[in-house]
């Protein structure tokens, strides 16, 4: 069996193959980003899926796509802490970016983007993957992602910048102290992802007038970062990957057509299209 794994800093989609490259099983466990999550913590959080239990050692490879996998140290660390789990299995970690290359791809060179609790992009040609830009994480980087735009709410509501309706509105619904967000921002383990699942207040009000101002000017700021400096970008057809951009896509498409860039298919979860590329260019 082969498991095949998009690991973001929320959450992880696995799909199971057996021998004869058919679905087994699909399931989820929590995000292993190495820059937010403590590595003695990832076995024990696979442990609680009872189903990767069951199947463990029956698995002879692991493809693992993950949020903050791109740089060597932290794929040495994914592969260390899953070999310890799934110890029948050769283990392969690679950054997210290549899963969603591969994802996207349909034939074509292509810029393809993450949208999602964090951000990133890439020049796929088929072949080879160009990054010419680093991802710094949430706390400086990550321009148009969920944590940005949920950073950009909960510091808008604390500094009295949120229009009435939305103020009242976020303090009926999360009753957030400033002590609480401190403490889930600076001494938990995923303050990314905490900061990131805000953005379900903004997208059940994404028509309100304000919101669709700071999505909007988030979506500037993550083309300025992430996508102008590829001398590609005015050519390519842009791809996304990832739920912000999904639930944000007109406010996205937008801000592109502002800048005359050419946006093309937008994803929200790439597992599927994940697994067919492995089936069709790599088992």
């Amino acid at each position: 069996m082969v498991a095949i794994v998009d690991g973001g800093s929320t959450k992880c989609d696995w799909v199971i193959l057996d021998d004869f490259n058919k679905v087994f099983l699909k399931t989820e466990t929590i995000g292993f980003n190495p820059n937010n999550i403590a590595a003695h913590l990832i076995v024990p959080e696979i442990e609680k899926n009872i189903s990767l239990g069951a199947v463990k050692n029956s698995i002879t490879k692991v493809f693992f796509y993950g949020s903050g996998c791109g740089i060597p140290e932290n794929c040495a660390i994914i592969e260390r802490e899953l070999k310890k789990f799934f110890t029948q299995s050769e283990v392969l970690a690679k950054e997210d970016l290549t899963a969603a290359a591969y994802a996207a791809y349909r034939g074509k060179p292509a810029i393809v983007c993450i949208l999602g609790t964090g951000s990133n992009s890439c020049y796929f040609d088929g072949e080879k993957l160009k990054i010419k830009l680093p991802s710094l994480g949430f706390l400086v980087g990550d321009e148009g992602s969920g944590s940005a735009i949920g950073k950009q709410l909960v510091r808008r509501f604390f500094m009295q910048k949120l229009p009435d309706d939305l103020s009242c509105e976020f303090e009926k619904t999360y009753k957030l102290t400033v002590d609480e967000a401190l403490k889930n921002m600076y001494h938990t383990s995923r303050p990314n992802a905490y900061l990131a699942n805000f953005n379900k207040f903004v997208v059940e009000r994404k028509d309100h007038p304000y919101f669709q101002k700071m999505v909007f000017d988030e979506m500037m700021n993550f083309f300025d970062y992430q996508v102008l400096p590829y001398e590609e970008s005015k050519e390519a057809e842009i791809n996304f990957i990832g739920s912000i951009a999904y639930y944000y896509e007109n406010i996205l498409r937008s801000a592109a057509a502002e800048l005359n860039l050419n946006v093309g298919q937008i994803v929200q979860k790439p597992i599927e299209s994940l697994v067919d590329y492995h089936i069709k260019y790599i088992l």
